[in-house]
């Protein structure tokens, strides 16, 4: 058998902050169990954790060590919104469709508070803060306002309410806003040390975790599935998908491949905040992103500024979006002109054609979850926990994420210059302030 792919470090400021890591060995025997869950991120780990408390007994299989994906490569930003507004979902599916999936995302926020403390995970960090939103048009400002006007008249959510640019400013220290939605659904965590304890949990719950492992190939066997890892096999009644916007990294996950389009997205983090920055940038510490459609975010980590966006094209890294991103940064924060910035990272965005997340069979005895459209910290733990249920052989009210399709992307191997084409068709519309 080959080795396992190498996976490099990302040298983020997560890995600098990170507690100690939990160690896993590799499969190296040919074994057997009830759910093989091939990825190691918040969806896998939620749901082993989920199964085992269903009785049933499940083995994770990481390609590389737990949080080297998106798990513990994103901005630690908790929300309870989907790339499409309720309101909108409300016109194209039903009031009552729009009502169960805010009360979706609600669940699963709270859930993300509820998972760190039965587990004790103090290293999460875990502030419920709230979320806001700002414009950078007037006409983005309208939107946000009948958006915030929907919610409260028609679901009757009290959490949010409208900023003008005078509170937006204090709010985040930036002139670069004309207003903003503030929503109490929502906060920061530390990413990585989530995924390590949620991890640990897994650990706890007597649930076989294993590193350096990938899923190279599924086989039919016996009315089941057996797993082909480098050095050993896993024999499972069921598999489950959780890899997200690293489902190309072998053929075992051919079955959803090409229903996600992987996006990159770049941060950088400066260094300590000091002085009037420390004091005047983003005081009241929630997280914060913008209307533009290339969408910037930032919030307050380890002291410093954390900011981030899209649009960092390629297989790795490239210092022209760290650059990008850095000049976007002082646009909005001219203060931190001569700030430096000490890390600089990026990760995968699942992408899909509906922009929404989903749940459900991708061929028999195969179940998948993946497609977060860049809002997984929350929904990625919820959906593990659904789709827990789904294998057991319930059928959990998802809402849209598990009665809509996962579409195929049209002429897949054209997704790379068919994303650079969109995106600069964005990066144009957000220029001219449509």
């Amino acid at each position: 058998m080959p080795d396992a792919p190498p996976f490099p470090d990302i040298a983020s400021l997560w890995q600098e902050t990170a507690a100690p890591r939990p160690v896993f060995g590799r499969l190296e025997t040919d074994t057997a169990c009830d759910v093989a869950i091939i990825g190691g991120g918040y969806t896998g780990l939620c749901a082993a954790r989920a199964l085992a408390g269903f009785g049933l007994a499940p083995v994770v299989l990481e390609a590389s060590r737990v949080g080297w994906g998106a798990s513990g490569r994103n901005g630690g930003v908790v929300g309870a919104k989907f790339r499409i507004a309720f309101s909108e979902m409300a016109k194209r599916f039903g009031l009552e469709t729009a009502r169960r999936m805010h009360a979706l995302g609600q669940a699963a926020v709270e859930g993300v508070g509820e998972t760190v403390e039965s587990l004790a995970i103090e290293g999460a960090d875990y502030r419920p803060t709230g979320a806001l939103r700002c414009a950078h048009t007037p006409g983005h400002l309208a939107a946000l306002r009948a958006e915030a006007d929907w919610l409260r008249d028609v679901l009757g959510d009290s959490h949010v309410r409208l900023l003008g640019p005078e509170e937006t400013a204090r709010e985040t220290g930036s002139q670069d806003f004309c207003g903003s939605m503030l929503t109490g659904h929502g906060g920061i965590i530390h990413p990585l040390n989530y995924a390590f304890g949620l991890a640990r949990g897994v650990q706890a719950a007597g649930v076989p975790l294993f590193e350096e492992s990938p899923a190279l190939r599924l086989e039919r066997e016996r009315g089941g599935l057996r797993v082909i890892t480098p050095r050993g096999s896993l024999w499972a009644k069921q598999v489950l998908i959780a890899t997200n916007g690293y489902s190309d990294l072998t053929p075992a996950t051919a079955a959803v491949r090409r229903g996600v389009i992987p996006f990159r997205s770049a941060m950088i983090a400066t260094a300590p905040l000091t002085g009037a920055q420390a004091a005047d940038l983003l005081p009241e510490g929630r997280s914060y992103t913008e209307t533009r459609r290339m969408m910037r975010w930032f919030r307050r980590a380890d002291g410093r500024l954390l900011y981030g966006g899209r649009g960092a094209f390629g297989t790795s890294d490239r210092a022209s979006a760290f650059a990008a991103l850095e000049r976007a940064m002082l646009r909005q924060f001219p203060g931190l002109e001569g700030h430096p910035v000490t890390h600089r990272w990026s990760g995968l965005v699942a992408m899909t054609l509906d922009s929404l997340p989903h749940l459900g069979p991708a061929e028999d005895r195969v179940v998948h979850c993946l497609g977060y459209n860049g809002t997984g910290v929350a929904m990625a733990s919820h959906i593990g926990r659904e789709a827990a249920r789904l294998l057991c052989g319930e059928t959990p009210d998802a809402g849209l994420l598990g009665s809509l399709p996962l579409r195929p992307v049209p002429f897949y191997p054209l997704r790379a210059p068919a994303v650079r084409a969109v995106a600069g068709w964005y990066q144009l519309l957000d220029a001219l302030g449509r």
